[in-house]
């Protein structure tokens, strides 16, 4: 079950920002989208930085000051990534490994999808029960 490529369970229609946004972009993508990990990308789509509801929560700041701070200031550079022939059980290795809860997936150094803790949650209960829906709340 876990030796599927990740390619089959990741979110390829991806919402992303650039890193001359503002943290008010990113709020109102967080707020509107709900998601929690947002790729920031550069002119050519590769993956130079993500930024998650944690990371706004952490910066103690308040949303008035969001416009004025741009996404390159607090992004994360430094990012685990899988490629889209990786495994699902590597996904899952990584999550437990390190406490992330999201991946993105590159291919030929541009962003291709991304992965999440949840995703391998929704594959691994659809594999398990078939024919029982998941309900999502709105």
């Amino acid at each position: 079950m876990m030796n599927e490529p990740v390619s089959t369970i990741m979110t390829k229609e991806l919402i992303t920002l650039k890193s001359d946004n503002t943290l008010e972009d990113v709020r109102k993508v967080f707020s509107q989208k709900r998601i929690h990990h947002l790729p920031i990308v550069d002119d050519n789509y590769a993956l130079v930085g993500l930024v998650t509801t944690f990371d706004l929560f952490k910066l103690g700041k308040s949303h008035e000051e969001y416009s004025s701070v741009k996404v390159s200031e607090i992004m994360t550079t430094k990012i685990a990534t899988l490629s889209p022939e990786d495994k699902v059980g590597t996904a899952c290795e990584v999550f437990l490994e390190n406490l992330f809860h999201a991946l993105p997936i590159v291919s030929d150094n541009k962003l291709a999808g991304l992965v999440t803790s949840f995703d391998v949650l929704k594959y691994t209960h659809k594999k398990e029960y078939p024919n029982h829906s998941i309900h999502q709340f709105d």
